[in-house]
């Protein structure tokens, strides 16, 4: 079972995928240019990420440089 709701289908926006993964927009761009998340185009050019790279996205948390899995301490910050 996905880890989102059913309801959301197999795409969201750029909107909706930075809601999900509480990062900006700009986040959501840099993840789609590096091969992190895929997208798809709708036949009026809008670009919308699809929920399974989502998935795969949101068991990973971002943070500052480096990354760390779910539940595990906040990368401390350089002094």
């Amino acid at each position: 079972m996905s880890i989102f709701e059913p309801q959301l289908g197999r795409s969201v926006t750029i909107d909706q995928a930075a809601v999900l993964l509480s990062v900006s927009r700009r986040t959501i761009y840099n993840r789609i240019r590096d091969g992190k998340l895929q997208t798809i185009r709708t036949i009026g050019g809008s670009q919308r990420v699809l929920v399974s790279s989502l998935e795969e996205n949101k068991k990973v948390v971002w943070a500052g440089d480096g990354a760390r899995r779910e539940g595990s301490p906040p990368a401390q910050q350089p002094s």
